[in-house]
This record gives C-alpha cells, sequence and structure tokens, in this order.
C-alpha cells in the first residue's frame, strides 16, 4: 500500500509487460527442455527417473531457460521497477526503451547483467519445482493415486512452496545483481549478508510464496491438460 500511495497505482504493475512475456518464453522453454532433456537422464535400462535424475532433469532445463529467456527478461523487468520508483524519467514504462537504453548502454553484456546470480536461482528454482513436482507424482501413481485436475493442482503448489524456501536466497542475490546499481554475485550476496544477515537472504519469502503456491498449482494443472490433449491429437 505504501508503494501504491507513494508510486501510484501504475508504479504497482512496473514490467507487467516484461514478466508476462519473459514468463510465457520462460515456462515453454523449461517445460519443452525438461521434456527432452529427462529422456537423456533415464535409466537406460529401465527407463525410468529417480529423485536424483529428476532433480539433475530440472537443473538442466534451468540454466537452458536462463541463458535463453529469463536472464534478460528479468534484466529488462527489474530495471522498469527500478525506474518506476524513480518516477519513469528514463523508460517511461516502455518496454521497446528499457530494451533500447540497456543495449545501447551495455551492449549484449548489459542485458545479461546478473547472469549467474539468475542461472543459480534457475537450474535451482527449476530442479526443484520439476523434480519435486515428478517424484510426487510418481509416488503417486506406483499407489494407485488417480491423477486430476485437483491432485495436481495440489502437487504444483507443495513444488511452489518447496521451490520458493529453497530458492529465495538466490532470488535474494539476483535481485540486487540486477537493481540499477548493479553488482557481481559475490558482491550481491555481502551486501546483504553485511546489511541484514542470514536472515535478509528470505526476505520477502512470504510474498513471492503468495504468487508461488497459486502459480505453481496453475501451471501444472494447466500443463498436464495441455500434454493429455497433445498425446491424444499425436496418437489418434
Amino acid at each position: 500500500m505504501h508503494f501504491a500511495r507513494s508510486d501510484g497505482f501504475r508504479a504497482l504493475y512496473a514490467g507487467c509487460t516484461a514478466l508476462v512475456a519473459g514468463s510465457v518464453l520462460k515456462d515453454s522453454i523449461r517445460f519443452l527442455s525438461f521434456d527432452l532433456i529427462k529422456s537423456a537422464f533415464a535409466d537406460p535400462e529401465s527407463g525410468t527417473m529417480t529423485p536424483l535424475r529428476n532433480l539433475g532433469a530440472g537443473m538442466t532445463s534451468g540454466v537452458v531457460a536462463s541463458l535463453c529467456a529469463v536472464t534478460p527478461s528479468e534484466r529488462v523487468k527489474t530495471a522498469l521497477i527500478d525506474d518506476a520508483r524513480e518516477g519513469g524519467k528514463r523508460f517511461g514504462g516502455s518496454v521497446a526503451r528499457a530494451v533500447a537504453v540497456t543495449w545501447r548502454e551495455g551492449g549484449i553484456r548489459g542485458m545479461y547483467r546478473g547472469v549467474e546470480g539468475t542461472t543459480l536461482k534457475q537450474a535451482s528454482a527449476t530442479a526443484f519445482r520439476m523434480g519435486s513436482y515428478n517424484i510426487l507424482r510418481d509416488w503417486e501413481q506406483k499407489r494407485g493415486v488417480q491423477q486430476g485436475t485437483a491432485i495436481n493442482f495440489a502437487n504444483g503448489a507443495v513444488a511452489g512452496t518447496v521451490t520458493t524456501y529453497a530458492t529465495q536466497p538466490f532470488d535474494a542475490v539476483k535481485t540486487r545483481c540486477q537493481s540499477a546499481k548493479g553488482a557481481s554475485a559475490v558482491e550481491a550476496a555481502k551486501s546483504i549478508w553485511v546489511e541484514t544477515g542470514v536472515r535478509g537472504f528470505w526476505r520477502g519469502t512470504v510474498m513471492r510464496l503468495s504468487r508461488t503456491v497459486m502459480s505453481g498449482g496453475i501451471l501444472f494443472t494447466v500443463y498436464e491438460r495441455t500434454a493429455g490433449m497433445l498425446r491424444k491429437v499425436i496418437h489418434g
């Protein structure tokens, strides 16, 4: 509420366009790459996925998503949010302008500022999110639990909760790296430790959790329904 009063209601949605575009691209790459990568991680004899193999496939797909989509979209989103806090003088809320200015000032390095922190966060987040969801689903299927919308949503929500608590420190470092001031991953981690101690790495967990629980449930529910429809079309 304080942010809305001091910076205006529109500031609450600063960076929203970049966030939506980045999320669509990120999740598309994440799920596609995970489905392709997990075959390489499956047991060569049985074709099954152990919990460790699920986590490994998730981590690899997280790296792919970070390099292909997440780092530049997060860079632009963070720049827009920082600019909105300062009155929107540089970008005026325009994604195209933010991209143009960032590219002009820093080139490819500017667009990929904070790539270390972002990749660490994405690798760990995707490992925990995809890994924990698939571990839960495999456990349920072995025990004859019928998979449906409610079960998919619940599993996705649990995966979102696990992911949030496990990766919040990486998110804190990534945000500090991509802020207007900028910092390397090591510098960002050191500054957080000096300013707020170990608790600072989990600051904002509750706010992020309120988003990731719902988004995790919705994301995996939609994924299962979409995958089911595509399998019917492909296999007749």
